[in-house]
């Protein structure tokens, strides 16, 4: 079981939703973590579309720009997060940019497939490593930490 992270600015909340009613059944049995607007959004077409308790795991987080980027962070960095779908929109600018940055960032360090866009988000469900064990290779970063401070 796979635990999927799922954000969606609010141009792109749409598309995401969309993605995930699309491709449900190959998403079904692994958990879903959303921050809170987008987990709300997908949880309630989710079960218009499947019926009352359709969603069986699915967590939601705070809202993006009120900690929920910082909560799906700090589940990368503890190794609970297996991939993000994250459809951020190029086009607007948002208030929260920094905690989107440093989101993307964290997934970047800790080696977590993540997914930009529909097409690339298609292309890591469809994978055959999606299905399996897979663990990614972490950077060592030993050599930081332990770095002379003058």
């Amino acid at each position: 079981m796979k635990t999927i992270g799922l954000v969606a600015h609010d141009n792109r909340k749409k598309d995401l939703i969309e993605w995930v009613e699309y491709n449900y059944e190959r998403l079904r049995g692994h958990e879903l973590v959303c921050t809170g607007t987008t987990g709300r959004l997908v949880h309630e077409a989710l079960e218009k579309k499947l019926g009352a308790g359709a969603v069986d795991r699915m967590i939601i987080l705070k809202s993006g720009p009120l900690g929920g980027d910082q909560q799906l962070g700090a589940m990368i960095v503890e190794g609970k997060i297996s991939m993000l779908i994250f459809l951020w929109d190029p086009m607007q600018p948002q208030p929260h940019d920094v905690d989107v940055k440093a989101l993307l960032r964290i997934a970047v360090m800790y080696n977590v497939p993540t997914a930009n866009n529909r097409a690339t988000a298609d292309f890591l469900i469809t994978s055959k490593l999606f299905n399996t064990g897979y663990k990614p290779k972490l950077k060592d970063y030993t050599s930081y930490i332990q770095r002379s401070i003058e």
